[in-house]
Parts: structure tokens; C-alpha cells; sequence
């Protein structure tokens, strides 16, 4: 059974081009948000139906963009929430800041909280996170009044070690800044986010379509700003310690660990665990540093975990 009847419970197969043809609304959408002398724009793709009671913002990593939670929204429209999934700054479709240095959590988390303010929601949102679009939650769920009901954190924690830190700006910064075909793109991709999980080919057909833009004078390049990784120059990586935003955020969590994750390490989930929100952990079998949230055994236990929309 494919992955989109899966999510159907065996109704005919949808593939994951032609999402946006579902049985749910899609629509996409942007706003200008403000960096100090600049204002950019913020994309995102709309789910669901856009008057829903329960809003549920998601978040990628470091280096991905919205599309990644397609089949994920797609489930969740269909429980009956609006999801919302932007690309953050000098990603996706979203625009790229002038100043690099301003690539860092403080204006993520401000550009999110203008993403909330712009859907002109009254209700406490649910926020999903991977990776980088975990931490942003973090600093946002850990501030005075948020407005965040519940999160799903993937394969993130409050401590980041710094080898594996450099290992992703390494391989951040090494990057290709132009292939001659997509496919070239998608197997650069098979090889620097194997640690997502033993993917199908339609997945990772799907990660390429939209990770890569077509170049006017041939080539394909890849989406984001290669600006974002200057924050990982050499003399610049360190263990990170977020432990004072974990222990102030008060809403329930799901904890989703990459088991062969060395970024969410053992020690460090289990520390969560101990300390901080109230969280219900899940370790993710075949999957490293992140479980990417396509399949439909990951999907279902997020879906499970927050039930249908009420």
C-alpha cells in the first residue's frame, strides 16, 4: 500500500505531486516580516480548512523548507486542522535577509510570532517542529503568555554537541551551488540525508521537486541562501545549551528521537524527560538526525498523539 492510501485508510492511491489536487483546500501564501533595516518575505503553504478552530504551525530543519510536511499536513487537514507551513528566511520561497548574521534563532522566532499575528488566530496554536524549527518552538513555547497549546519536537533538545553541529555546517557549506540536472540534485540529497530514514523513491522525488529551483541560464540550484551557514565558519561552533527555555515552557510535548541520532542524544532526551514540560517520548527506528516525517508509521504517531481536531 503506497504511502498517500495508507493515510486514506485504502481509498485510491494519491501521489505526492498531485497533494495539492486532494480532498482538502491547499493554498499558498506570504506576508513581510521585519529584520533590523530589512523586511523580507515569509512563504507558506496553507492547509486545511482556513476558518478551523485549531491552527498547527510546522517548522523544518536547518536546511529544508515547508514542503517537507506535505503528506503530514495533508493527514492533519484532513482530522480537520488548519496547517500552516512556512519557509523561514532564505529559504523555500521566502526572501533571503541582506545582513547573514541575522540567520540565527532570535529572528526565526521573531518572523514565527509574525507568521501567527498574520493568520489572525484567536486560539492557541500547536506547533510541530524539526530540528532547527524544534528550537524556534522552544524560544517561543519558553516565553510569558505563548501562544502554544502543545508541541511536537523531532530529534531536538535543549543540548546540541558541537560535533555534530560542525558536521552539518561542514556539510552545509560544502554544498554544491549548482547541479546540471535535478537528478543530480536528488541523489546529492539520498546521500546527505540518509539519515532521514530509508525513504521510497516517490519521497525523495518529492524532497528534490522542491528543494531545488531551475536557473535561467540552465541548472538546477538549491533553495536556500548559502549565506545560512556562515553561522557554522570554523571558530564559530560550540556545544549549545538551551535548558533555561526547556524548563520554562509549560504545554505538553511529543518527543520524537532519530534512534541512531547523535545530535538528540540518549542522555539528553532522557534529561528531558526528567526535567522541563511534560513530555511523551518516541524513539524512531532507522532514522538519525531527523526522522523525516513521510512515512506513515511516523505520521501516525503524531496524528495519534493529537487526535482528531476539536
Amino acid at each position: 500500500m503506497g504511502l498517500i492510501e495508507s493515510l486514506r485508510g485504502g481509498a485510491q492511491p494519491l501521489r505526492l505531486d498531485a497533494l495539492s489536487e486532494a480532498d482538502v483546500p491547499f493554498r499558498t501564501g506570504h506576508f513581510l516580516a521585519y529584520a533590523p533595516k530589512d523586511f523580507h518575505r515569509i512563504a507558506f503553504v496553507d492547509w486545511g480548512d482556513k476558518d478551523a478552530r485549531r491552527v498547527v504551525v510546522c517548522v523544518h530543519g536547518l536546511s529544508r523548507q515547508g514542503r517537507d510536511f506535505d503528506p503530514l499536513a495533508y493527514a492533519l487537514a484532513r482530522m480537520g486542522y488548519r496547517v500552516v507551513c512556512p519557509d523561514l528566511p532564505g529559504r523555500g520561497l521566502s526572501g533571503w535577509l541582506r545582513d547573514p548574521e541575522l540567520y540565527a534563532l532570535p529572528q526565526y522566532a521573531s518572523d514565527m510570532a509574525a507568521l501567527i499575528a498574520h493568520l489572525g488566530i484567536s486560539e492557541p496554536i500547536d506547533w510541530i517542529g524539526t530540528s532547527l524549527g524544534g528550537l524556534t518552538g522552544m524560544v517561543l513555547a519558553s516565553a510569558q503568555d505563548a501562544p502554544i497549546r502543545r508541541m511536537v519536537i523531532n530529534d531536538i533538545g535543549p543540548f546540541l554537541p558541537w560535533a555534530p553541529v560542525r558536521h552539518i555546517g561542514d556539510r552545509l557549506r560544502d554544498a554544491p551551488r549548482l547541479h546540471h540536472n535535478l537528478a543530480s540534485g536528488e541523489s546529492r540529497l539520498r546521500i546527505v540525508l540518509g539519515a532521514f530514514g530509508a525513504l521510497t523513491d516517490e519521497h525523495w522525488r518529492h524532497l528534490a521537486r522542491h528543494s531545488f529551483f531551475p536557473e535561467p541560464t540552465g541548472g538546477w540550484r538549491p533553495h536556500y541562501d548559502p549565506a545560512i551557514g556562515q553561522a557554522f565558519r570554523p571558530g564559530r561552533v560550540y556545544s549549545v545549551s538551551m535548558w533555561r527555555d526547556w524548563d520554562a515552557i509549560t504545554c505538553p510535548v511529543l518527543l520524537l528521537r532519530g534512534a541512531q541520532s547523535d545530535l538528540l542524544l540518549p542522555e539528553t532526551a532522557d534529561e528531558m524527560m526528567r526535567r522541563g514540560p511534560r513530555t511523551y517520548r518516541v524513539e524512531i527506528p532507522g532514522c538519525g538526525h531527523a526522522p523525516a516525517l513521510l512515512d506513515p508509521d511516523q505520521i501516525r504517531v503524531i496524528t495519534d498523539w493529537m487526535g482528531p481536531a476539536s
